[in-house]
């Protein structure tokens, strides 16, 4: 992340971490691990620079559009451009300890960061019920306990 004037990468970071993923509210863009660089230049023109989760993923817009509306509002900033990178490719090691907590919590979706995956309601183990969940990024288990239907995010 770099800067050439005034205007602070610190405000602009704050300001993206307010952004929430449309279909996790309350858990930030940033915490997803979507954010990969903001650039001001000398005209306070803002960069942001982020990676999708999968390059159809169909709230690309929504976030883009939520970022512009919140760096706009950051005092010195006079352009926002907002771009998807075709790389570094997004995993799942980029999600935050404490987005993985609050998608376990909040919205029973575990994070497969192997093959084993843990329900996120009672730590048991999951079977995959289909590769497929409501997106490319996510698939469907079941708990062999407690017997949720557990959505997984996955690379």
């Amino acid at each position: 992340m770099t800067s050439n004037n005034s205007t602070s990468i610190q405000d602009i970071h704050t300001a993206i971490n307010t952004v929430n993923d449309p279909e996790y509210p309350g858990i930030s863009i940033v915490d997803l691990g979507l954010l990969e660089n903001i650039e001001i230049n000398t005209a306070d023109e803002v960069l942001v620079e982020l990676i999708p989760t999968f390059s159809g993923c169909p709230a690309l817009g929504v976030i883009a559009q939520d970022i512009e509306e919140v760096v706009r509002g950051v005092p010195g900033v006079k352009k926002v451009d907002v771009q998807w990178l075709n790389t570094p490719v997004w995993t799942v090691d980029r999600i935050t300890a404490k987005a993985k907590e609050d998608l376990a919590e909040n919205f029973t979706v575990a994070v497969q960061i192997n093959e084993r995956v843990e329900c996120p309601r009672c730590k048991s183990m999951t079977d995959k019920k289909s590769h497929f969940g409501p997106s490319r990024c996510r698939s469907i288990h079941l708990c062999r306990n407690c017997r949720e239907v557990i959505e997984v995010l996955r690379d």
